[in-house]
């Protein structure tokens, strides 16, 4: 089993940053990849920005490319998500997900991760 624990979201205004980070723990083989989704009030829970923890390849969505950078701390087994420039429409409660299959591609789409933390709120106002 695995543990996924999120942390760093809260309220902030339109132009600020904020740093998400998420701690996996409870399986000692290495996951492939990991990634951040996020849903808004009322729409579907979408894809942000991927990494996995051999080379670091990444992966975003065109919405937040330019403004989020995921990173990797391969001894922490965290990520982090650096989420600048933001705006009110990136609101939603943040979830991290960890996929431990390899794959060819990065994975972008919900089913492709095995694992998914609780969610964090990040509020942006304008």
């Amino acid at each position: 089993q695995v543990q996924l624990v999120e942390s760093g979201g809260g309220l902030v205004q339109a132009g600020g940053s904020l740093r998400l980070s998420c701690a996996a723990s409870g399986r000692t083989a290495s996951s492939y990849a990991m990634g951040w989704f996020r849903q808004a009030p009322g729409k579907e829970r979408e894809f942000v920005a991927a990494i996995n923890w051999s080379e670091g390849m990444t992966a975003y969505a065109d919405s937040v490319k330019g403004r989020f950078t995921i990173s990797r701390d391969n001894a922490k087994v965290t990520v982090h998500l650096q989420m600048n420039s933001l705006k009110p429409d990136d609101t939603a409660v943040y979830y991290c997900a960890a996929r431990y299959r390899f794959m060819a591609t990065m994975p972008t789409i919900e089913f492709e991760y095995d694992y998914w933390g609780q969610g964090t709120q990040v509020t942006v106002s304008s």
